[in-house]
């Protein structure tokens, strides 16, 4: 049946789309060997106590990202979780009491048909065995950051555009919020000031993808 099945959906790499090899998972050979996982973040990001990107957002990243947000490729969902499981355990990232996302409006919702960041928090929590619920609700359908100059613009764009979901899983709690793209901090900070304000114990940040002169 499995032979049947990926004659029919033959499974791709999430990069370069070529068709995996049964030996192969989530990504070819090639693009392993050509994109490197980045190291552990260093770079200071606004009550972030800690952070991690898969690669840097450059090259082959863009593009497939972007298949996964905007053209109908939830499935990439999994395949970047299971990569992001194996790199936070080389790290010894710290296990946080939940895993949770950075939420998109619901309008936004709607029109994409799922939320990628919340997908990847599952399919996270399944790779690590760590709990996922919804901490953060997006109650402003603000412009996307995407389309926005400035670092100073991009945080008044997202002041006040998140609020809490269930003050139970945040009091007192080490939280581990999942998004896809890192680009100035801007977004995942004022979630993470949020959550500590409402009592969170800390805030970490997973994405797929950082800018490259993030470290």
């Amino acid at each position: 049946m499995g032979i049947f099945l990926d004659l029919l959906f033959p499974r791709k790499c999430v990069l370069c789309q070529r068709i995996l090899s049964r030996r192969e998972e989530s990504l070819c050979a090639a693009c392993r060997a050509e994109i490197e996982p980045r190291p552990m973040g260093k770079h200071k990001l606004p009550h972030i106590a800690r952070w991690y990107a898969l690669w840097d957002y450059e090259g082959k990243v863009p593009e497939s990202i972007h298949r996964f947000k905007f053209r109908a490729h939830p499935g990439y969902a999994q395949e970047y979780a299971k990569l992001l499981a194996q790199q936070l355990e080389m790290l010894e990232f710290p296990e946080p009491d939940y895993i949770s996302w950075v939420p998109i409006s619901a309008k936004r919702r709607r029109n994409r048909g799922y939320d990628q960041a919340q997908l990847l928090a599952r399919h996270l929590s399944n790779e690590v065995d760590i709990p996922f619920v919804r901490v953060l609700n997006k109650t402003v359908n603000n412009p996307p950051q995407s389309t926005i100059r400035g670092e100073a613009q991009r945080r008044a764009n997202v002041l006040g555009a998140y609020s809490i979901d269930d003050p139970e899983y945040v009091i007192g709690k080490k939280l581990l919020l999942l998004d896809d793209v890192l680009t100035t901090g801007a977004t995942a900070g004022e979630c993470a000031r949020v959550l500590l304000t409402a009592g969170a114990r800390e805030v970490a940040l997973v994405t797929v993808g950082a800018v490259p002169r993030i470290k």
